[in-house]
């Protein structure tokens, strides 16, 4: 007997961009086989588009350029063998690619109050949703914002745009197919706001007027390139021209005043674009002639049992006019009337006070004193006794170094005695190198603090330390000792400390602060560096780095906080190691918009949303539906982990009141409600009674059934609707039944099935995966049957 074919090779289902080619093949047995290919049921003798193509064992279909019409479910049969498989012809938004690149990388640029228009062409299977946002915000219209869509464009315009349009858009299209997504910057220019305020007068003399300012908040969008200053003397309407100055310096001073007169100043931003508002300040007065101002309190330089003597410093405001002198007062401590200590002023700035009584506290003050009078007197000096020298204070006890590392040494001590009740006022701590021969000084400290850390030295270095005693009679004996610091510690490569406790991802609630911290080790101590997304943190961000370990902290996340954070460590000296982890910050969603309520499909409700503002941002959304039957009744869930706003609700009992609750989901929760405010009821039909008339039988006209438009195969988005139609002829009229996977689906509630005239279709509602397969409708009468198949594939959410 003749050996039977068999296929090494079944055909495999595609799917395929429209446009790009496609190839359907399978392998045989035999070499002589002569196959024929099908299409939807119809043998294929030719199409246009199509190549059949034989290689030996091999027969292929062959598609140059895939176009609707190409979609379906294609058999090949030759000798024993037959083998079935579908092409899927996805068609997602498209945008012409030179167009996309001159949107993406070049800003559109306008003048402020001038109308804009975005216009986006588009290309794809309908319909398809264009969606604007900004600033992850949706568009909608306004009395100057307008978003238009046809089936071939999109369109986003502004009549008349301002500085708060600039920003980052973008243009979301999708269709069943797939999703295009394409970024866009608006740059509105305008003349800056004005200067930032208050004008500040920084000086007012007789004899010129400085005044300064801040650069504006808002340039405008294009660099200030000067600023013009104005002058108003108070009384007169006339604005004088002062000058003007770079972009660099914000400050003016005029010498164009006069003694006691007052004015008022502004000042203007220039850029590209134009002059900006004025700043005004409040009245400014130029100043007469001025006394000097006040100088430092005097110092103490010496006493005896009944002189003091003092020194003083210039004041820093000298006044109008050269100073001619100083008045020198003096008072007792704990009085309040100053006397003079010279009957004339002293030209010096040193003063033996005479005449004291012994014991006795004294505070002196200084004043100086030009043509325009005495100025303002100094605060007091410290308070000195009239009494002859006691002796300096004792050496400190027990000097030693109590730790070193490679760059510190760390001192303690304790107090001398007290002699003669000359108390311990601080200490004074130095330092020299041992090849050296000249002391510096390193603290001086308050008398409660008896160790200190001297720091900035080398490793291994060697140099001689000392420690004396203050006191009012001046410094005691130095105690001195010998120190070194300590080696060097090894180089140890900058690492990063990563274990369990460092997540990689985080889900961080709107609200809630962000903390990270990340342990590290290395030496020297290596420096710290973090970034988001490549670039520097923003300023909320607080970071702290202390013993071993840097912390992140932002107090209250906001959305704009999600991205990529990494933390780099370097030690100067080439070796570097980073870490990364992403940030996601959510939010529980906010309510579902209204809902509608349409009757599609009799004895059927399909509930349908507006889709809840958390869309924008939060991919992992979802919905679920609920409905109770009285305004007291319990909640029963109708459907869960929808992804779409639509749902549709198929066992409507005639007659019943219904109210349907919509909440939107994520992670973290769920969302209030929103609820329909008035109750969905479909009306009883009422049963009719007719009389059929007795047909008359004429001719016989019979046609067996035939299929005029047949099934076509879908590809459907899980959770939406599907609708599948054909078209059928015959006489008497067909009966028609419904097909899946050879399961008669007449009784099946999930499906819908209608026949009107010949045209029947087939309602699959809230398509799940089992609800993929192959169906069939069978059409039969007296005279005969015909069969229509076709192919039911489900996306899962886009």
């Amino acid at each position: 007997s003749v050996p039977r074919c068999y296929l090494n090779k079944q055909l495999a289902t595609v799917r395929v961009l429209k446009g790009d080619p496609a190839e359907l093949s399978c392998t045989v047995s035999k070499d002589n086989v002569a196959g024929t290919w099908f299409k939807d049921g119809l043998k294929l003798t030719s199409m246009d588009g199509v190549v059949f193509e034989k290689k030996g064992l091999v027969h292929k279909l062959i598609i140059n350029k895939a176009e609707d019409i190409h979609a379906g479910k294609y058999r090949f049969e030759g000798g024993d063998v037959k083998t079935e498989a579908s092409i899927f012809v996805e068609d997602p938004p498209q945008v012409d690619k030179v167009l996309l690149k001159n949107l993406t990388s070049v800003p559109t640029v306008a003048k402020a109050g001038e109308g804009v228009k975005l216009r986006i062409p588009f290309e794809g299977r309908g319909p398809i949703r264009a969606t604007w946002l900004k600033d992850r915000m949706e568009l909608g219209d306004d009395t100057r914002i307008r978003v238009d869509k046809t089936d071939t464009c999109t369109t986003l315009s502004i009549s008349s745009c301002d500085r708060r349009d600039c920003g980052d858009y973008k243009v979301r299209l999708k269709n069943d197919s797939g999703v295009l997504e394409i970024n866009l910057k608006l740059m509105v220019i305008d003349k800056p706001q004005p200067p930032a305020g208050p004008i500040k007068v920084v000086e007012s003399s007789a004899n010129n007027i400085t005044i300064q300012w801040k650069p504006p908040k808002d340039d405008g969008g294009k660099p200030v390139q000067r600023y013009l200053v104005e002058r108003q003397q108070v009384g007169r309407n006339d604005w004088e021209t002062l000058g003007e100055t770079p972009r660099s310096c914000t400050s003016f001073t005029t010498s164009k005043v006069e003694e006691e007169m007052s004015y008022y100043f502004r000042v203007r931003a220039v850029n590209a674009e134009g002059v900006s508002d004025a700043l005004e300040s409040g009245e400014v007065k130029a100043a007469g002639k001025a006394s000097p101002g006040a100088p430092d309190p005097p110092e103490i330089l010496s006493a005896s049992r009944d002189t003091i003597t003092i020194s003083w410093k210039a004041p820093r405001k000298t006044g109008t006019s050269q100073i001619m002198g100083y008045i020198v007062q003096k008072r007792k401590k704990g009085t309040v009337t100053w006397l003079p200590a010279t009957n004339v002023p002293v030209k010096d700035k040193k003063l033996k006070v005479t005449s004291l009584k012994k014991g006795v506290q004294y505070e002196f003050r200084v004043a100086a004193v030009n043509a325009a009078g005495t100025g303002q007197p100094s605060d007091p000096s410290e308070p000195a006794f009239a009494r002859d020298p006691t002796k300096s204070p004792g050496q400190v006890q027990d000097l030693k170094v109590s730790s070193s590392d490679s760059t510190s040494v760390t001192l303690t001590w304790n107090k001398p005695e007290v002699q003669d009740g000359n108390y311990v006022k601080g200490y004074e701590v130095e330092m020299r190198p041992c090849n050296s021969l000249s002391w510096t000084k390193c603290f001086t400290l308050p008398a409660e603090s008896t160790s200190c850390r001297v720091q900035g030295l080398q490793a291994r270095e060697k140099l001689l330390l000392r420690v004396r005693a203050l006191s009012d009679s001046g410094p005691g004996e130095a105690s001195e000792l010998e120190a070194c610091a300590g080696a060097a510690a090894p180089v140890v490569s900058p690492r990063l400390l990563i274990d369990d406790t460092v997540k990689s991802f985080l889900v961080i609630k709107a609200g809630n602060p962000i903390r990270v911290k990340i342990p590290f080790e290395g030496s020297p101590e290596p420096v710290v560096t973090w970034l988001k997304d490549g670039l520097p943190l923003p300023s909320r961000a607080a970071v702290s780095t202390e013993d071993g370990s840097s912390q992140l902290l932002l107090r209250a996340a906001e959305f704009s906080d999600s991205g990529t954070y990494t933390v780099e460590l370097g030690n100067g000296l080439g070796k570097r190691e980073t870490f990364s982890f992403q940030v996601q910050i959510t939010d529980i969603p906010q309510p579902p918009g209204a809902i509608r309520l349409e009757e599609n499909v009799p004895s059927t409700v399909t509930v349908t949303w507006d889709p809840s503002a958390s869309e924008q941002w939060e991919k992992n959304l979802y919905y679920t539906v609920l409905k109770r039957e009285s305004q007291k009744g319990l909640w029963h869930v109708l459907g869960d982990l929808i992804y779409n706003n639509k749902f549709t609700f198929t066992r409507v009992v005639p007659g019943r009141d219904y109210y349907f609750r919509v909440v939107a989901k994520n992670d973290l929760g769920a969302s209030d409600p929103s609820e329909t405010v008035r109750p969905w009821r479909i009306q009883k039909t009422r049963a009719e009674f007719r009389v059929k008339a007795q047909k008359y039988r004429g001719v016989n006209q019979n046609q067996p059934p035939r299929f005029l438009v047949p099934l076509k195969p879908h590809v459907v988005v899980m959770g939406s609707e599907c609708h599948m139609s054909c078209a059928v002829g015959g006489h008497p009229p067909p009966k028609i039944t419904w097909y899946k996977d050879s399961r008669d689906l007449s009784r099946d509630p999930n499906y819908f099935c209608t026949n009107d005239f010949g045209v029947c279709s087939l309602v699959v509602l809230g398509v799940t995966r089992q609800d993929e397969g192959e169906y069939m409708v069978e059409a039969s009468n007296e005279v005969g049957r015909a069969f229509s198949k076709a192919f039911l594939a489900i996306k899962g959410n886009s």
